[in-house]
């Protein structure tokens, strides 16, 4: 829950409000799209809600834990256990197989081998990519790419995933394809909460957020 936040910054003498009296209540299994023109404050609102920045004003609490007020490191482990992040850009290690770009995601979990094997697998089976399991991820597509990417995500069993802008690098097929998962994710439990400009990619969600001038205009 996000209570009266902002979010400001200086450029030389001139202040910034990227974020403005926010209030945001998110309930698990929500299935949320964020829009807004560029500079809007939609990336902003996304990093702040996944701990990875911190308002400069107001209350921002994740299960009942207010995170305002939390050491850096128990911010990083409370993030670690309860955000999944996705992003435009897949962040993938091109010479590394499908299943070694997931497993690196695992990396600081402290699971066992065989919890993070089972993890693995079937995270690329849920994204539908098992036949690639092998690929260098040089070879992939952009589709293939980003599915990877979430799998990667899924791996961790976040309890909500955070998608910033995770259709804008591929084409309608596939980005249709990303947004089946997002559903299938959702449907399991997971809120979601994505980040885009696109409206037919928003209207799949349940609920939107139009931002504007760093406050939430509009909430259907």
């Amino acid at each position: 829950m996000l209570r009266g936040v902002g979010r400001s910054y200086w450029q030389g003498d001139t202040q910034v409000k990227a974020l403005e009296s926010v209030d945001l209540r998110i309930e698990p299994a929500d299935y949320v799209a964020v829009t807004g023109r560029s500079g809007s404050g939609k990336s902003t609102l996304l990093n702040l809600i996944g701990l990875l920045d911190q308002p400069t004003a107001g209350r921002y609490s994740v299960a009942d834990r207010e995170t305002t007020t939390m050491s850096v490191q128990a911010t990083d482990v409370l993030r670690s256990r309860v955000f999944g992040l996705v992003f435009q850009s897949f962040h993938l290690v091109d010479y590394l197989t499908v299943s070694e770009n997931v497993e690196a995601g695992l990396t600081y979990t402290g699971w066992s081998r065989s919890t993070c094997q089972t993890q693995i697998s079937e995270s690329i089976i849920n994204v539908g990519l098992q036949h690639r399991s092998s690929a260098r991820a040089s070879t992939l597509s952009g589709g293939e790419r980003q599915r990877v990417a979430i799998a990667r995500t899924l791996a961790r069993c976040p309890s909500v995933l955070l998608a910033d802008e995770p259709t804008g690098n591929l084409d309608q097929a596939n980005a249709d394809i990303v947004l089946d998962l997002f559903e299938m994710i959702r449907a399991s439990g997971v809120t979601v909460l994505m980040v885009t400009h696109d409206e037919e990619t928003a209207a799949r969600a349940d609920r939107r957020l139009r931002m504007r001038d760093g406050r939430i205009d509009n909430d259907a």
